[in-house]
Parts: structure tokens; C-alpha cells; sequence
């Protein structure tokens, strides 16, 4: 065996058995004094070309890589569920008992205020939407669940919401919850005589519609 392949090969048997990347004064301890190694790098690299994997540098340090035009076999698409924080389950449980419901009656039901971005996330993930808005001042938007959200936790309707001990076990409520948290009759859920609904009347754009639109488009 000449010098040249038992060096290609020793090279090889030592980037294949590092966890990352070797310069060459890595290799060069570990081989031979004197072995040229920089010749049998290009010696190695030239052996690889055609094949699926290949010897590259990179920042001065070699390593074996997937041929660039293999690397689509490498790619591997996964669903990774979200979970939801405890405040984003509490606003979700206040929402499904009390709907539709404003944020500021999220806040007095939860004792502390509403943060913006836990209502965008349900939204986002189209557990919750926008229902309407009140007739009152100030016209405050109100929410409501989804059919997303029947589907996700396999109700059939908002009748069929389970009671507060099994919303807790699901995960849907914390154990904590302020003093004064109420499971109204769910197959109530969504009568409100003083709400604008999105859907109401037919030939009329709702208000809260030509609002959001409005802001849409100024954005």
C-alpha cells in the first residue's frame, strides 16, 4: 500500500469518526509525521466527486457532506403542535362558556388584563373569531369560538362543552382560577340581545365590517 492511500484513507476514517468539522493541523496530529495531507485531501475529494456523499471545506475545516444535489432527499416536513400558554387556555375557556365576550369582560372574569397577543394567537389559529360588536359606547368588539374549535376538541356543539372539572383535566382551564369564575348553561352560549353580529342583515355591511375594512386599507 503506497504512502499516498493509506494517508487518503486515514483521512477518511478520521472525518467520518469526528463530530465536526478538521483543519488540517487536526489531521496532521493524528497522522504520521511528515504525511502530506493536503495531498490526500484533494486525493479524497476527487474520489468522491461523483458520489453521493462528498468532501468539502468549509472555514478551513473538512467535513463529509450529502451532494448538494441530493440534499432534497435530506428534507423532512413535520406538523409540530402548538401548545397553548395557560392564559391563552384561560381566555380560551372564558371565550367558549361566555361568548360572545368582550376583552374587557375576559379581564374581569380572569382578574388580570388581557394581553393583546395571547387573543392574536387564538385568532391566528382560528380556535376564536371576531363576532361582532356591542350596542353600547364605545362599541367594543366581541368574541366568539369557531368551528375549528368544536372539531379540535371534538364537540359536536357548544351544548355538548364539558363542565369546569373536565375542562380542567383537558387542559382547557388552570387550577388557579380567580375567585368568581362561572360555567354559565353552555347550551346558552352565544344569546346576546345587545351584540352586532358580523352575519347580521342582509343588503347592510355591518359597522364593525366597514371599520376593519377601513383599517385594512389605511394600513
Amino acid at each position: 500500500m503506497s504512502d499516498l492511500l493509506f494517508i487518503e484513507r486515514a483521512i477518511e476514517a478520521l472525518l467520518f469518526a469526528a463530530a465536526e468539522p478538521l483543519g488540517l493541523e487536526d489531521l496532521a496530529r493524528r497522522l504520521p509525521e511528515g504525511a502530506d495531507v493536503a495531498g490526500g485531501l484533494e486525493s479524497l475529494r476527487v474520489r468522491y466527486a461523483e458520489r453521493g456523499v462528498e468532501l468539502a471545506c468549509v472555514a478551513d475545516r473538512w467535513r463529509f457532506q450529502t451532494a448538494a444535489d441530493l440534499s432534497f432527499l435530506m428534507t423532512e416536513e413535520r406538523d409540530t403542535p402548538r401548545r397553548l400558554s395557560k392564559a391563552a387556555q384561560e381566555t380560551l375557556a372564558i371565550i367558549a362558556y361566555h361568548q360572545p365576550v368582550t376583552r374587557a369582560e375576559i379581564e374581569a372574569v380572569r382578574g388580570v388584563q388581557a394581553s393583546r397577543g395571547t387573543l392574536d394567537v387564538l385568532l391566528e389559529l382560528a380556535l376564536v373569531r371576531m363576532r361582532g360588536r356591542r350596542r353600547r359606547p364605545g362599541r367594543p368588539v366581541t368574541y366568539g369560538t369557531t368551528d375549528l374549535f368544536l372539531e379540535h376538541y371534538g364537540l359536536a356543539s357548544l351544548a355538548d362543552l364539558p363542565g369546569m372539572a373536565d375542562m380542567k383535566a383537558a387542559g382547557l382551564l388552570g387550577l388557579d382560577l380567580p375567585p368568581g369564575f362561572a360555567v354559565p348553561d353552555p347550551s346558552r352560549s352565544g344569546d346576546d340581545e345587545d351584540a352586532l353580529d358580523f352575519e347580521g342583515g342582509e343588503g347592510e355591511t355591518p359597522e364593525f365590517v366597514q371599520d376593519y375594512v377601513g383599517e385594512e386599507e389605511a394600513g
